[in-house]
């Protein structure tokens, strides 16, 4: 099978969404894009074809964090008696940071969420499902690479 934006002949080609367009990728190309499921996997010798795990490309979950993250840091920092200096150093974290997130003036990154959430056992990250709707384009937007692009089928 052949890649729908390079050429490339490759057996397993991945589905992905490239510029709001669904194509058949090689590995190399689905860089380019948000990958919905391995396509194709073709078995030379038995001549196997298989699909593997579709998703729906409307379906895209997120990390967020949790609105009232200020209140659970501070609330089980305090329930375990440690000070804000000492908190942030066994973290490795600012002291000031620490202060910031606590009076919610600052909201963490994903990644210091995850590192407050392992040390303090509480949740501050929420999956969110974010359910895409289909549009129809009007005239006047611009053109993107996948309205350039012919799918080969």
């Amino acid at each position: 099978m052949q890649c729908d934006l390079c050429g490339a002949k490759e057996e397993n080609l991945f589905s992905a969404i490239v510029e709001g367009t669904e194509l058949n990728v090689c590995r190399n190309c689905a860089r380019y894009g948000k990958i919905v499921e391995k396509r194709v996997v073709s078995d030379e010798k038995n001549n196997n074809i298989r699909q593997i795990k579709p998703r729906d490309p409307k379906k895209q979950t997120i990390d967020v964090i949790v609105p009232d993250f200020a209140e659970k840091i501070k609330k089980k920092r305090e329930q375990l008696g440690i000070k804000q200096k000492d908190f942030a150093k066994k973290l490795s974290l600012k002291e000031s940071l620490v202060h910031n997130l606590e009076t919610g003036s600052f909201e963490p990154s994903i990644d210091i969420a995850r590192k407050l959430e392992r040390f303090l056992k509480i949740k501050l990250v929420e999956e969110y499902e974010d359910k895409k709707t289909e549009t129809i384009k009007s005239a006047s937007e611009e053109i993107t690479l996948g309205d350039l692009i012919k799918i080969k089928s």
